[in-house]
């Protein structure tokens, strides 16, 4: 008997125009417009590239131009499954027809123990 899978299958980026961290589905062109922004300089240097902050909106925080979805932003930061679902339950808290606030409170605290345990914690 063949095991079956939970949940949904994840989508797969088509436009190969994502970015992310490790440069996974980064086209020739999209590295181009990369490196061209790195020279330029990103908003006049309102964000410090050592990952400080200095007041203004941070990079981190900045949505990849090719987002449409959650699932979009999962793909660009490389969530595991424990961190997509909490982020997708955090997206949607209390929002749901199938899950009140109290039943994503709980599906969040499930996942970041799971994720705490998997990090040795």
């Amino acid at each position: 008997m063949e095991k079956r899978k939970r949940g949904r299958p994840r989508k797969q980026p088509i436009d190969t125009g994502y970015i992310t961290l490790n440069d996974r589905y980064d086209t020739p062109a999209a590295k181009a417009a990369k490196a061209a922004k790195a020279k330029v300089g990103d908003k006049a240097g309102s964000v410090v590239t050592s990952g400080v902050s200095d007041g203004s909106t941070a990079k981190y925080y900045e949505l990849p131009a090719k987002a449409k979805e959650l699932q979009d932003l999962i793909s660009y930061k490389n969530m595991n499954a424990q961190i997509g679902e909490i982020f997708r339950a955090c997206y949607r808290y209390g929002q749901s027809s199938h899950s009140d606030e109290l039943r994503d409170a709980k599906k969040i605290k499930f996942y970041i123990d799971a994720e705490i345990k998997r990090l040795g914690g």
